[in-house]
């Protein structure tokens, strides 16, 4: 018999998550900590929003967590399920945008997330879904091969092959369509995942979730003493917005919390602080500006040729 869907303990071990992970960002930052915002969705559950702003190293970050339901299922989640249109629901999750301040460490990105519905007929189906993505300003190689790295690592277990199809995954997902480029290097991405295994489903989530902070931070440690100017801080809030074109266009996670009635101030946590667009930006040729698009949004393969 298959193993039943806990969802206790999902939600136990996001909450614990979300605690790991702003417990490590605060201590890189040491100067800010992240406030704590509970809140209530008056359709039916809640969630605990978790900020840090101007700190030393975090310019802005958000580490949401929701736990939220309702008796209709939101269209942006049964497009492709329509025997589940008008079943009850849940969804909870941890979502997180980190912005730093000095541009020369990039802004990453992280999700994971359980859902489950109940049919009038039939046992209840659940997913998983989430990844994590890196979207540097400036690119260092180093950086990119230690971050797909630790995503191979945290997909290992789960069978040969699950690193590049959501590594594809991640590449084809986090891209601008209208600006032809991706987002930013990759990392993961995973939807839809049920195998019928519950506990393994499962501990793949936890897996990929675990793994974020661990290929996060080093990253950070290794750049935000670096020296950055004008010149750097302008590129970084121009390339900002491409970071917000996509989110406010394409990303999953925000249309479902806007069409499902969720907190707008939680959804949209992950926009940056501060950002700017300008009419028809061309980077000189040979700079490191020019090197971003050039060589690192590419939708590389990082770890070819890398001793693993």
């Amino acid at each position: 018999m298959a193993q039943q869907p806990d969802i206790q303990a999902v939600k136990e071990y996001l909450l614990s998550l979300q605690e790991a992970i702003c417990s490590r960002l605060a201590a890189v930052d040491g100067d800010a900590s992240f406030i704590r915002d509970a809140w209530d969705r008056p359709e039916g559950g809640g969630g605990i929003s978790r900020v840090i702003t101007d700190g030393k190293v975090f310019e802005k970050g958000g580490v949401n967590f929701s736990h939220v339901m309702g008796d209709t299922m939101p269209a942006s989640a049964t497009a492709h399920r329509p025997h589940l249109a008008g079943a009850p629901w849940q969804a909870m999750g941890v979502s997180l945008v980190i912005h730093p301040n000095n541009p020369y460490v990039p802004t990453s990105h992280a999700n994971v997330r359980f859902f489950i519905a109940t049919p009038k007929e039939g046992e209840p189906v659940y997913w998983f879904g989430g990844g994590y993505d890196l979207t540097p300003y400036y690119g260092f190689d180093e950086d990119c091969v230690e971050w797909h790295r630790t995503a191979k690592a945290a997909c290992a277990p789960f069978g040969e092959g699950t690193y590049e199809h959501f590594k594809k995954w991640c590449d084809d997902y986090f891209y601008l369509k209208h600006r032809d480029e991706p987002r930013g290097v990759g990392g993961l991405f995973f939807d839809d995942h049920n195998t019928g295994d519950f506990g393994q489903d499962f501990g793949l989530m936890q897996s990929v979730g675990n793994s974020y902070i661990e290929a996060y931070e080093p990253i950070v440690r290794r750049r935000m003493d670096m020296p950055y100017g004008e010149r750097e801080r302008e590129f970084q809030l121009y390339r900002r917005g491409r970071y917000v074109e996509f989110n406010l266009v394409y990303d999953r996670g925000t249309l479902f919390g806007l069409q499902s009635g969720g907190r707008t101030e939680s959804i949209l946590m992950s926009l940056p602080p501060l950002v700017r667009w300008d009419y028809n930006r061309v980077p000189e040729l040979g700079t490191d500006e020019a090197r971003l698009t050039d060589y690192f949004l590419t939708g590389r393969e990082w770890l070819e040729g890398v001793n693993e």
